[in-house]
């Protein structure tokens, strides 16, 4: 009996541990499906309110390396007009930190003016609430299109000195 108490324990922690995960898996995709949703309506408040202070925003170009403030000015003209941006996401897949406070995630994206994308990822449990930590938006190209598309971005990452620029 003493050696069955032990794994007893084991199984329910594992077991209890097992639902939080998969609760919190459901939360994480209500955060970023609300975080999608506020971009397409332009609103600002609650989009940015779904970042960590310290997150950092990789658009699709390879400049657009933004701090929260810095996208917040990127973005804030454009919400301003009502003007966002609509992404569909899906084919998500959540995963988590052996403590649970991390959560890191890939998504599909579809939109209307750049067909597919791919959403990558990481939340931190700030309290009761998941907050983007870091966010990667990238087009997507399929490989029988690698030929094509490579030389057009090779062309167009040259400054006019022949210098790859950053």
């Amino acid at each position: 009996m003493r050696k069955f108490v032990p794994l007893l324990f084991v199984a329910v922690c594992s077991v209890l541990t097992g639902d939080l995960v998969a609760g919190d898996a459901d939360v994480v995709a209500s955060v970023l499906d609300d975080w999608h949703a506020a971009a397409a309506e332009a609103d600002e408040k609650r989009y940015f309110d779904h970042f960590a202070p310290e997150a950092v925003f990789l658009g699709t170009d390879a400049t657009e390396r933004w701090t929260v403030e810095q996208f917040r000015a990127y973005a804030h003209p454009h919400f301003t007009q009502g003007r966002g941006w609509t992404y569909r996401p899906s084919d998500r897949h959540v995963m988590f930190s052996d403590d649970g406070k991390l959560a890191w995630f890939d998504e599909k994206l579809h939109s209307e003016k750049y067909g597919k994308l791919r959403g990558t990822g990481v939340l931190r449990k700030i309290g009761p609430d998941w907050k983007l930590l870091h966010y990667s938006m990238t087009f997507t190209v399929p490989n029988e299109a690698t030929a094509e598309v490579v030389p057009l971005i090779l062309g167009r990452d040259r400054d006019g000195t022949g210098k790859q620029r950053d």
